[in-house]
């Protein structure tokens, strides 16, 4: 019997010392209650104890979370509905204010800072065109946006990180709108592109042309050239043929002349017989007699 109570004894006590140590690793934040109230939030990573049925103690992320929000339609300055797609980075940075501004319930925080953030982004875009949301401009949006969300959220111990606008959507009315005028403004463009390449085809077909006439011209130029050097050296063969043998020539002269003369068999030429024309055949003639 006395080991037995012995032995529950050893048991209670070992359970009581168990109970009475918790761990806090380096990605936790630790609050410690005692009845209900906190009595201390600044845990180190390491092993701590508290009193047993009198201490409890609750844990929470200190690492950077994500908030993914759902798309919501707003407005730009413009006047033109946009939806918006966002994510939020944020952590816990003050956990007893986490804790009493929320009770401890990480959904109710998530839906503060999605209504924070939202409202934040809301104002921003409303102040811009839609232009600048989606210009470079956008980096400089979601600073202040995380600023200003930062300030609002700091009520509930939670710090916002970044936020990042993962897609701007417009309207399907809108974007057909917008696709026709892109589609409009690249027809515009193509049309110039064709403009400029059938004004150059144009130039360079020109350019051909003319080369193509200057290229002719000289070479009727250099033709014409030789052609009077040609003429110029045939005169200069048949004077000095001609200064050779000169009744030669008068006779090889006369030869072509009849030849061009009788060349048809129908010709007939009334010439006085004793004409020049007819020297050659008048010694023929009188050989033959």
């Amino acid at each position: 019997m006395n080991r037995t109570i012995i032995l529950v004894i050893v048991v209670v006590m070992g359970v009581l010392g168990i109970s009475s140590l918790f761990v806090v690793t380096e990605t936790e934040y630790a609050i410690k209650f005692q009845l209900g109230r906190i009595v201390r939030s600044d845990f180190e990573p390491g092993i701590h104890g508290k009193l047993p049925f009198v201490n409890n103690v609750r844990k929470f992320d200190h690492r950077i979370l994500t908030l993914d929000t759902s798309p919501e339609q707003m407005i730009t300055s413009e006047q033109k509905f946009v939806s918006v797609d966002s994510f939020v980075k944020w952590r816990i940075q003050d956990v007893s204010r986490f804790y009493t501004s929320t009770q401890g319930n990480e959904r109710v925080a998530l839906n503060r800072l999605d209504s924070i953030v939202k409202d934040r982004i809301r104002n921003q875009i409303a102040s811009r065109t839609l232009r600048e949301v989606i210009s470079e401009q956008r980096v400089s949006t979601m600073q202040e946006i995380a600023k200003a969300a930062n300030i609002a959220a700091a009520e509930f111990g939670i710090e916002v990180v970044d936020v990042r606008i993962k897609a701007i959507e417009l309207p399907d009315d809108v974007r057909e709108s917008v696709f026709r005028r892109m589609a409009a403004d690249r027809q515009k463009q193509s049309n110039l592109y064709r403009f400029q390449g059938r004004e150059e085809a144009e130039r360079i077909s020109a350019g051909a042309d003319r080369e193509v006439q200057v290229i002719l011209a000289d070479a009727q130029r250099d033709a014409q050239t030789m052609r009077g050097e040609g003429d110029a050296l045939s005169t200069e063969i048949y004077a000095k043929a001609y200064g050779e043998d000169e009744e030669f020539f008068a006779f090889y002269r006369s030869l072509r002349a009849y030849a061009n003369a009788f060349g048809g068999s129908q010709d007939v030429m009334v010439l006085d017989s004793s004409s020049s024309f007819f020297d050659y055949f008048g010694s023929e003639t009188a050989g033959q007699e």
